[in-house]
């Protein structure tokens, strides 16, 4: 049984959820979000992460800086969005978005490296 077979339906659930589930933000910024983190996890086929992810500033920065750095975020940084308007729930929401985006592209470039296709 190849990893994709074994893993493959658990991601797909987890997607769903977090990607089409009840939440306070817009299902379109979440999956906006996931797809700018993703183009920086190296998810194949991403061409950058600002062509069709399109996700409002301050969230935009924040949500690169998950992608790529996930352990510098700081209190500043959640507060800018805070004073942006965001509720908790929604930074929360625009937090997991990102980091299902980012780990998403580096399983997906993963996968390809080990089918040959990279």
């Amino acid at each position: 049984m190849s990893m994709e077979d074994r893993f493959g339906g658990l991601v797909r659930r987890l997607r769903e959820a977090v990607l089409e589930g009840t939440g306070v933000t817009d299902v379109g910024m979440r999956a906006a979000a996931e797809a700018r983190a993703a183009a920086f996890g190296g998810r194949p086929g991403a061409s950058d992460a600002t062509g069709p992810a399109r996700v409002p500033e301050p969230a935009g920065a924040f949500v690169d800086k998950v992608a790529r750095d996930a352990y510098r975020v700081t209190d500043e940084d959640v507060e800018a969005l805070r004073s942006a308007g965001y509720s908790e729930d929604a930074i929360f929401e625009l937090t997991v978005s990102a980091a299902l985006g980012a780990g998403c592209g580096r399983l997906e470039r993963g996968m390809s490296a080990l089918r040959g296709e990279v």
